[in-house]
């Protein structure tokens, strides 16, 4: 019986400055009924410190570590293999990074690097790549819901460029990597057979957790998802849901909560 539900954020628990409704009612089922919550994001626009805030600020009672973001995996890679970060992520993000080893051999570290994705810094690390270096990949989302309403190029498409050009294989950091759910999972003592992801991406947040081992993925029609995404990723989603509320709700009726 699963005990802790992976949540995405953006397009789940809030689209842009604006709090899906129900989202906040459907932590707050989870707790009530005894579960725990890891809010698991490939967003790679900002720090983590200002997600857990924007979320704060928006109502959801969360904690730090209940948030993972792929930086944490990239930073002990990192850590573990003596390389020096060449970030092609947004200018916001470079915080996370500040305190890394300097004077190491190069890996580049691509995250969700918006305005800076240029021809300049796009050749700058190819040219790295061509030489040898690793590529870390933050993510590799397709595409992404933008504040606009309207869908964008993610990062994964600009790691795609960069693997096509280099033939270098990225090592992935967030989802879908099926470490990453694990670890999520793992961080609440919960084995990935007693967890449950929620997502609007059948393919990054729902096909990955259930690759990974997760005991159920559940779609909602929020957020990035258009119509018969849940027909088109191996695995299928275990259930489509109208919203995160929904989604909470079957899980919990489920496993007869």
């Amino acid at each position: 019986m699963a005990k802790t539900v992976l949540l995405d954020v953006s397009g789940v628990l809030y689209q842009g400055s604006t709090v899906i409704p129900g989202a906040i009612d459907a932590l707050s089922k989870l707790r009530s009924a005894g579960w725990q919550v890891r809010c698991v994001t490939n967003s790679t626009r900002q720090p983590k410190r200002r997600i857990v805030g924007k979320l704060q600020n928006m109502g959801f009672s969360l904690r730090p570590e209940e948030v993972f973001t792929p930086v944490a995996a990239a930073l002990a890679w990192l850590d573990r293999t003596g390389h020096s970060p060449h970030l092609l992520v947004h200018p916001a993000l470079e915080e996370e990074f500040r305190d890394c080893k300097t004077g190491g051999p190069p890996a580049v570290v691509v995250g969700d690097a918006g305005q800076a994705f240029t021809y300049e810094n796009m050749n700058r690390a190819f040219r790295l790549l061509n030489g040898g270096a690793p590529l870390l990949a933050l993510a590799n989302n397709r595409i992404f819901l933008d504040d606009d309403g309207e869908l964008s190029l993610d990062a994964g498409s600009f790691v795609k460029a960069l693997t096509f050009a280099s033939g270098a294989e990225p090592r992935l950091c967030g989802k879908p990597d099926p470490e990453f759910f694990r670890a999520a999972a793992a961080s609440a003592g919960c084995p990935p057979q007693q967890a449950a992801m929620i997502g609007d991406d059948a393919e990054s947040d729902v096909a990955g957790a259930l690759a990974a081992g997760l005991a159920a993925g559940y779609l909602v029609r929020t957020g990035k998802y258009r119509d018969g995404d849940e027909t088109r990723y191996d695995p299928a989603p275990t259930a489509l849901a109208a919203d995160v509320l929904e989604a909470v709700e079957g899980i919990l009726e489920r496993n007869g909560a």
